[in-house]
């Protein structure tokens, strides 16, 4: 069996992400075939693609909890001392509680208008630490879901037109639509489980559990380009009544440089498996917000992710705030 069967076998539980999340790694995509006949060296050609797949299949949008809090339109995050933090003994329930009580009070940004762009750099998370080197990537969103942009290395800004409101491109969200649901999300976790349940915007699938379930609906909404605070404390206090969380008991070291919080995450029947495949979110231990999610396998190998180094608000796609 080769590696790429075994990871697509080990990740069947994952749903299929929300198209804005994977416009970037499209748009990379694309540019890779029209430039294909041009290209002098058979491996750049290679390497330009896998990093498009890699994008497609394991990008969040890790700007996700820190276009928030402040009176500036953006935030450059920037690896900086952290405190001591050890979560020995302290459930993944008890830490998203305490998580949902200190966001709650954040003040929340601007609101972005409608033709404004999400700008987002980001370091990939490597597979394999021993044989490669973290890669940084940006990506523009347009709040309205209309256009997303790319860059890598020195290619050419590729800006591809998009349709993500009203249900244009199936059930994909925009920037602005994901916004609305959050602000509208009850306080309490029960009623939030209960009013994601009804809207069920991620159609349920019947080979998993409710918890399952809950838990692809909360995840969809954690990579929301714009979160506000208490959108975010309420799904925090949802996700802490979904089973299969486990809070990394020191803080760990991401791609982009920074040391935070590791909140591992397996749903439903996949809680238990030997050496199943989870998702690790990234959350910094002095916002409680969330810098990044990576892909991890049983023994704590990474197969993949992305950590946040720059996030803004720009008027136009190519601009970095």
């Amino acid at each position: 069996m080769d590696e790429m069967t075994e990871v697509r076998e080990l990740r069947t539980h994952v749903p299929v992400p929300d198209r804005a999340r994977l416009a970037p790694g499209r748009a990379r995509l694309t540019e890779a075939a029209r430039a294909r006949e041009s290209r002098r060296a058979l491996w750049r050609r290679r390497e330009f693609a896998i990093v498009a797949v890699v994008a497609a299949v394991t990008a969040v949008a890790v700007a996700a909890g820190l276009l928030v809090g402040g009176k500036d339109t953006g935030r450059r995050v920037q690896p900086a001392a952290t405190p001591s933090v050890r979560f020995k003994g302290v459930s993944a329930a008890e830490f998203l509680r305490q998580a949902a009580d200190a966001v709650q009070v954040q003040p929340d940004r601007a609101v972005p208008s409608a033709k404004q762009w999400i700008y987002t750099k980001s370091a990939q998370e490597p597979s394999d630490k021993s044989h490669s080197l973290p890669t940084e990537q940006e990506n523009w969103i347009r709040y309205d879901g209309s256009a997303s942009a790319s860059l890598i290395g020195d290619e050419p800004l590729y800006i591809a037109k998009m349709h993500l409101e009203n249900g244009g491109e199936g059930d994909d969200r925009s920037a602005r639509e994901m916004y609305r649901v959050l602000v509208a999300l009850p306080a309490d976790g029960k009623g939030t489980l209960k009013a994601l349940r009804e809207q069920n915007a991620i159609a349920d699938s019947k080979k998993v559990s409710q918890a399952g379930n809950d838990y692809v609906e909360i995840s969809v909404l954690l990579s929301a380009d714009v979160m506000p605070a208490k959108g975010l404390a309420s799904l925090y206090r949802a996700l802490a009544l979904v089973p299969g969380g486990k809070v990394t008991d020191h803080l760990v070291k991401t791609a982009a440089g920074r040391r935070v919080i590791a909140l591992d995450y397996n749903r439903g029947e996949n809680a238990k498996a030997s050496g199943s495949m989870h998702d690790q979110w990234l959350i910094d231990p002095q916002t409680y917000r969330i810098v990044g999610m990576r892909m991890v396998a049983g023994g704590g190998k990474v197969f993949g992710g992305n950590s946040l180094v720059t996030t803004a608000v720009v008027d136009r796609a190519g601009d970095r705030g």
